[in-house]
């Protein structure tokens, strides 16, 4: 087994807009795939409108900035090449 890295995925979410579901699948499809490569996956409440994910203060992702959530693959990569980038993804990698 890997060993556990200090790592922490944040999820920064706009309750008003409703985006809990959303935040939720997006933090079980990242603990599913890095369980062994991460320390915890966060949500958190976040301003109005608000949609990002962070590993610490590193932004992955803003919806304000890059449009509609992406994929869940193209989210995994950019994730693993962050925290991981030695690792493979399987499937998600081949249809890259």
């Amino acid at each position: 087994m890997a060993s556990r890295n200090e790592s922490v995925i944040r999820i920064r979410y706009c309750p008003r807009c409703n985006w809990l579901p959303r935040a939720t699948w997006v933090a079980q499809e990242l603990l599913q795939t890095f369980a062994d490569d991460v320390g915890a996956v966060s949500l958190e409440p976040g301003e109005a409108g608000e949609f990002r994910i962070l590993i610490g203060d590193d932004v992955v992702w803003d919806r304000r900035t890059e449009g509609p959530v992406p994929e869940i693959q193209a989210l995994k990569r950019s994730v693993r090449d962050r925290i991981c980038p030695e690792r493979e993804l399987g499937h998600v990698d081949r249809a890259h």
